[in-house]
């Protein structure tokens, strides 16, 4: 889905049915973060933009304390709760370019589909100055692409798309190419030894399963509710036509980077 500037706030008003739909990150791009860069019980991390916590626990799963900044206040809340168990947790309730964080202080700066929100060249460079010498910037990001083994059913819903959000549903599956490019900013702020990963995997739904999802994307949010209603409800039909499930195809993009 294309990314709109300004709709960040819309997350918010959807954090519980977020905080249940989106997915969690593959086990794999932890694995490649860690021998990265070792985090253990005397690392501090922080996290951009945390949403529903998708990406934290195998974080928190090291010992190491983690701090979260997150600009949505009930996002905080669900977060806090979901990881009371854990004391060296805490939340900042805050967008990240209004932080005010320790110069030199993390080990770990990590971002999960989050980060596009932040300005490039406020982003980077804040993520720079609260680095350690040696601490690494983790962005990732989940690229669902359209269910490519019932096309027919991908066609008909390109259909809906055409009168409801036209060239919303266009453009390629997400890959190298795009992986690389994103990766190569951070060198023009500083950072070294630039590093991407990609991994892939399927998701299946339900109609009304994926409409809860397509519910907690902020394009879809902000379009008036009659009209979402009756453009989610032609999508429902749309999957029940054709064997009543839809099967996502999700590219992972991992881009490492080091403050030298």
């Amino acid at each position: 889905m294309p990314i709109i500037k300004g709709l960040e706030w819309t997350f918010d008003t959807v954090a519980a049915q977020y905080e249940k739909m989106r997915p969690e990150y593959v086990p794999e791009l932890y694995e490649d973060m860690f021998r990265y860069r070792l985090i253990d019980q005397t690392s501090h991390a922080l996290e951009v933009g945390i949403g529903g916590g998708q990406a934290t626990l195998p974080i928190l799963k090291t010992g190491c304390s983690v701090t979260a900044v997150e600009y949505g206040e009930d996002f905080s809340k669900i977060c806090r709760y979901k990881f009371q168990e854990f004391p060296e947790f805490s939340v900042v309730t805050s967008k990240f370019e209004d932080f005010v964080g320790e110069s030199g202080f993390y080990d770990l700066i990590y971002t999960a589909s989050a980060f596009h929100w932040v300005p490039e060249e406020i982003g980077y460079p804040k993520v720079f100055e609260l680095l350690k010498r040696g601490g690494v910037f983790a962005r990732f990001a989940n690229h669902p692409y359209k269910d490519k083994s019932r096309e027919e059913m991908s066609q008909a819903i390109q259909k809906i798309y055409d009168v409801y959000m036209p060239n919303a549903m266009e453009g390629s599956e997400y890959g190298e190419k795009e992986a690389e490019e994103r990766a190569e900013i951070a060198e023009k702020y500083g950072f070294t030894d630039i590093t991407y990963r990609l991994y892939h995997r399927t998701r299946s739904f339900m109609a009304k399963e994926y409409t809860a999802l397509l519910g907690t994307y902020s394009d879809h949010m902000v379009i008036e509710e009659e009209t979402r209603k009756k453009f989610f409800a032609e999508i429902e039909e749309a999957i029940n036509r054709f064997g009543g499930q839809i099967t996502l195809y999700d590219t992972i993009d991992l881009e490492l980077a080091r403050k030298p």
